[in-house]
């Protein structure tokens, strides 16, 4: 059997695979192969990584010195054409790696086709979707930390605001509202927290790694590594391109986020229904009722309350896709990139909403004092009193669970008993306790680190704005990689 030369002619549809193959694609294998558009926001950090490689190339001896500079010059053309407009990438482009090369080769001729020694769209994708992860990672943080502010600037104006303290979303306990704000903003803050650390696990570079078993010409990732901005290579080829938990821990971070947002716009839900009263939201961020001319709506916390399971579940889905997968690469790692660009995207619109909607809500101060008390909210401060002159605490317990049918009885709140009822009720509840029974006297009693007395809230919020100050500095700080 004679095999015929294969034609050194380009051909119309540019392929970076197919030299063995006698027939085209059929049209459904092109349609399902073709990366989704939304791939094609990798063009910056795939320009990214070819200088870095172009760089090995020379170092290798497939580059002369002219050579490398027409390729990085002509790189950068390209990109600022792609930014501008000028060039987009065809139907017959199968992914971002294809579009870039066509073109190049297009303007460069041979000299675009030589960038490809050495590499591998395994290791190309793979150091593609971690550079931008750990651009969008900064990116996310300062909308977290935009928003962060919001409710820190919130808390500071309701150190002393007093407010009903719940559990199972009962009267529980009086509390400062900062204190509840700022119990949102610890939460969410934490996630900045969770990029760095996720930050400085994916700090490693796959280019070098080929397509599993590293490259014969590239022998030296260290150094491309330090150009783009990570702390060094891959420790095994394999893993540098078979590997997803990076983008699994950023997606797990994400949906950590949207949890969180989430709780947050239940809370907000809650506070501005009429049921409540807490806060009114500034008409800017709600909308009304096509039916109702009366109603004023919270979409911005509906809607970011629905947004968390589609990141759930977009984390669900790629460790579904990752289960079972044997080493290498596998096609099935293409589900990394939507699912992770639909988290950034999601993120990117709800939280500058959500910043915006708790910076301009309006909280109803006199309203929450009046419900600070009711419920019997202040009980545990007649359980306390008795436990400190020496009642046992199961009895002091049993004692302050008839007070709180007494009044009950009789309609009352706690703040109303008489020196006489105390008295009927158990001879060890004296005249002293009523000193507690006021939700000022609650709050000023829990001064211990992380507690609801305002002088505690003032100081947490002090620690929490030097906390922002240092995510600041990692946010806009010191990062040798691309942010695009």
């Amino acid at each position: 059997m004679e095999f015929q030369q294969a034609s050194l002619s380009p051909s119309p549809r540019h392929r970076l695979w197919g030299a063995r193959f006698k027939s085209e694609p059929a049209a459904a294998l092109r349609a399902l192969s073709r990366s989704e558009p939304g791939a094609f926001r990798l063009v910056p950090y795939d320009l990214a990584g070819s200088r870095a490689h172009a760089r090995e190339l020379l170092r290798a001896g497939i580059l002369n010195g002219g050579e490398l500079h027409e390729l990085l010059t002509g790189m950068d053309a390209l990109e600022q054409d792609y930014r501008a407009g000028a060039v987009e990438p065809s139907e017959a482009d199968e992914d971002v790696h294809t579009f870039l090369e066509r073109v190049l080769t297009e303007r460069l001729g041979s000299v675009g086709g030589k960038l490809r020694a050495g590499r591998s769209r395994n290791d190309q994708a793979a150091n593609d979707l971690k550079l931008y992860l750990r651009d969008q990672a900064r990116s996310i943080a300062a909308a977290v930390h935009a928003l962060q502010g919001a409710l820190m600037a919130q808390a500071a104006q309701h150190i002393g605001t007093l407010a009903p303290g719940l559990t199972h979303l009962q009267p529980a306990q009086p509390i400062v509202f900062a204190h509840h704000l700022m119990a949102h903003a610890q939460a969410i803050g934490r996630n900045i927290d969770r990029f760095i650390d996720w930050d400085r696990r994916s700090a490693r570079s796959p280019l070098g790694a080929a397509a599993l078993a590293g490259s014969a010409i590239c022998r030296s990732p260290e150094l491309s590594a330090a150009e783009l901005g990570y702390d060094a290579p891959c420790e095994n080829s394999i893993d540098a391109v078979a590997a997803r938990d990076h983008v699994c821990e950023f997606l797990f971070v994400t949906s950590m986020l949207a949890v969180e947002l989430s709780r947050l716009s239940e809370d907000v839900v809650l506070w501005a229904s009429r049921q409540f009263q807490w806060v009114d939201l500034d008409d800017g961020h709600c909308t009304g009722s096509s039916i109702m001319p009366q109603k004023k709506n919270p979409d911005i916390a509906e809607l970011s309350r629905g947004k968390a399971g589609r990141l759930i579940g977009r984390l669900v889905g790629l460790l579904s896709a990752l289960k079972s997968l044997p080493l290498a690469y596998n096609r099935d790692l293409a589900e990394d990139k939507s699912a992770a660009f639909d988290s950034v995207d999601t993120l990117q619109l709800v939280l500058p909403a959500m910043t915006g909607m708790i910076r301009t809500m309006r909280v109803n101060v006199e309203q929450l004092r009046r419900q600070a008390p009711l419920g019997f909210t202040l009980a545990t401060e007649v359980a306390d009193w008795l436990a400190l002159t020496g009642v046992p605490f199961s009895q002091a317990h049993e004692v302050t669970g008839a007070l709180v049918r007494a009044c009950e009885a009789r309609g009352i709140e706690l703040g109303a008993v008489s020196e006489a009822l105390l008295a009927q009720v158990d001879a060890r509840l004296t005249p002293a306790v009523l000193q507690r029974l006021t939700p000022e006297a609650a709050v000023a009693a829990r001064t211990g680190r992380g507690g609801t007395a305002p002088q505690r809230v003032a100081e947490q919020i002090a620690r929490a704005k030097a906390n922002l100050a240092q995510q600041h500095q990692w946010i806009h700080g010191a990062y040798a990689g691309p942010r695009c």
